[in-house]
């Protein structure tokens, strides 16, 4: 295995909206993350453990639940990666949830590259 594939950072994406979800796969893709996506919760909670994950960026409401609660399974076996919440929804709607979970930061919709960039850690 060739050094520069060792040293990608792995990303986890839960977005619904598919045109968001294929821009962040991309500029996440771009910024050298191996990106997983999923477009509803159940199929990222299944999958979450199964492969290491650096960073997840999910969105707050998905079509099948809340995408706090990817956070609180990888949070549950013992994952500390850096990690955002998306959300078209008031900030003071959802501030109570994502605290309880331990997101790092809540970036609202429309996202901003720069703040993305700066909330991952990059």
């Amino acid at each position: 295995m060739d050094r520069k594939a060792a040293a990608k950072r792995h990303a986890l994406l839960v977005e619904d909206d598919d045109g968001l979800r294929r821009a962040l796969q991309l500029f996440l893709h771009w910024r050298g993350f191996d990106v997983r996506s999923y477009a509803t919760l159940a199929p990222a909670l299944d999958g979450c453990l199964s492969n290491p994950i650096d960073v997840l960026v999910a969105d707050y409401r998905l079509p099948d639940g809340k995408g706090v609660d990817v956070l609180r399974r990888l949070r549950a076996h013992g994952w500390r990666g850096r990690s955002v919440l998306i959300t078209g929804a008031s900030i003071a709607e959802l501030r109570r949830d994502a605290a309880t979970t331990g997101f790092d930061t809540i970036l609202e919709k429309p996202l901003y590259q720069l703040a993305l960039l700066a909330a991952i850690g990059s």
